[in-house]
């Protein structure tokens, strides 16, 4: 490769809103595989003669909830669009869609790239309804319908990306705004989420954009990461042999890792698209808009966390990735104003418990307990519980429930600090014990530890090794 080459790319993503029904019907949303084909249609969805499309308000909400994520401008009016063309999974003969004018303009998602926070402009998202599923096999072609019509947004971006990294963080910036708005699981082994890549490529330094290519509906971001690649080093082949690239579509095969053409990149005109006859403008007013609006997003909280509590980079990616853990965790060090310990608890002994388990829990099930699981890490930090008892005690609130000052006089956990107790049960080890003092005073300090042993064996394991380790540095010094 004689020439420096960079890569400049677009998004376009689409994702599932987690609504109950249909975009313009009442018939179930495909929100989970269904058991068999075609069993969530009817003579809406399926553009039967007469049939006219009913807009759910549901929709709306969650568009809106993910618009303010998206910290974009909705838009108090918004017009549906048909977008004509004909395949086999589309019963209509037309998709709705928006594209004159969508219900949000604007807007930028915030992630970490690679330990760097990074802005990608979004242009605009829209709302649609999805096609339905082909199913290719012996030379046939099935259609399942099952998911014509559900509710889409497509999320557009400027074409910001310049690195396989920015793209998959950016994507998975997406999954967790759309899961902390709960406009979408997102979850992209359903469907829920699915992108098409925009890629050129041009010589460093080059001010204006050359043809793109665009990979369609990828839903995984290894599978992702891996096209960008392959279509990075395909273009850069064709114009190191002179040729050009022509403006396209091409479908991505992860299992062979190489993309082949569908068709010529379309331009609007090629859609003939026209104003839906049977669908009004959507009108919002300023309160309905205002009443969605999201304070705070992962982001937020995950600078928060690295910049205010001093949190690794790992502890606050996990805490601030879904809104059940990071308002867990919020509210924990809002009672112990201790971050660091909060983080711990949550990440080691909680989640330890909740994956040893055999059943699904998760901090959703003991949110009403965050004031006991507080009052655990406050005895811990006075030194009247242990760090090891610790976790028996959070065992019995996650499963038992109770209070924890019942549960660590219960069980005989609560450690006794009076210091001339201490002091009295250390002065009698070492006395029945003068060959390893001596041996200790000779060099052998591996020793220490049979004294505190010995000392946590006397007081029946309830007094504080931390004190009775203190009281013996001084006394062997």
């Amino acid at each position: 490769m004689s020439k420096e080459y960079e890569i400049i790319m677009g998004l376009e993503t689409h994702v599932r809103i987690k609504s109950n029904t249909k975009m313009f019907c009442s018939c179930a949303n495909a929100l989970e595989l269904a058991p068999e084909p075609n069993i969530h249609v009817c003579p809406v969805c399926m553009a039967f003669p007469g049939q006219l499309p009913v807009l759910s308000e549901w929709v709306i909400d969650l568009a809106v909830r993910a618009s303010h994520a998206l910290r974009s401008k909705v838009e108090k009016t918004s017009i549906f669009d048909r977008k004509s063309y004909f395949y086999p999974d589309l019963p209509m003969g037309y998709q709705i869609t928006q594209l004159y004018h969508p219900i949000a303009d604007g807007g930028q998602v915030q992630t970490m790239v690679d330990g760097e926070v990074k802005t990608f402009r979004i242009h605009h998202m829209h709302i649609e309804n999805d096609a339905g599923k082909l199913i290719h096999v012996s030379g046939k072609t099935l259609c399942d319908y099952n998911r014509a019509g559900s509710p889409l947004m497509e999320i557009v971006t400027e074409p910001d990306f310049r690195s396989k990294s920015d793209v998959i963080a950016y994507l998975e910036e997406i999954q967790k705004l759309m899961r902390w708005c709960g406009s979408s699981d997102a979850d992209m082994e359903k469907w829920q989420l699915r992108c098409d890549v925009n890629i050129s490529v041009r010589e460093k330094g080059e001010a204006t954009f050359r043809n793109r290519v665009e990979l369609k509906n990828i839903n995984s971001f290894s599978s992702i990461g891996r096209a960008i690649d392959v279509e990075y080093a395909r273009q850069i082949e064709i114009y190191e042999s002179g040729g050009s690239i022509d403006q396209e579509t091409r479908g991505w095969n992860d299992e062979k890792w190489f993309s082949t053409p569908l068709r010529s990149k379309e331009d609007a005109m090629d859609y003939r698209y026209f104003p839906d006859p049977d669908l009004p403008p959507l009108v919002l007013t300023e309160a309905y808009i205002t009443k969605r609006e999201i304070d705070e997003l992962p982001i937020d909280r995950r600078l928060k966390y690295l910049n205010e509590y001093k949190l690794s980079s790992d502890d606050a990616r996990i805490l601030a990735s879904d809104h059940v853990t990071s308002d867990f965790y919020e509210k924990l060090v809002q009672i112990t104003n201790d971050p660091k310990k909060s983080c711990s608890y949550i990440t080691t002994i909680l989640f330890s418990i909740f994956d040893s388990h055999h059943e699904k829990i998760g901090l959703s099930d003991i949110q009403d307990r965050t004031d006991e699981i507080a009052e655990v890490i406050r005895l811990v930090n006075t030194d009247e519980l242990s760090s090891t008892n610790s976790k028996i005690v959070i065992e019995k609130l996650v499963f038992e429930w109770g209070k924890t000052d019942d549960w660590v006089d219960t069980l005989g956990l609560r450690q006794k600090n009076d210091l001339s107790a201490l002091e009295a049960i250390v002065d009698q080890v070492l006395t029945g014990s003068t060959s390893q003092v001596t041996e200790y005073k000779s060099g052998k300090i591996n020793l220490f530890w049979f004294f505190v042993g010995q000392c946590m064996k006397l007081s029946q394991g309830q007094w504080n090794p931390k004190i009775f380790t203190e009281i013996l540095n001084k006394k062997l010094s």
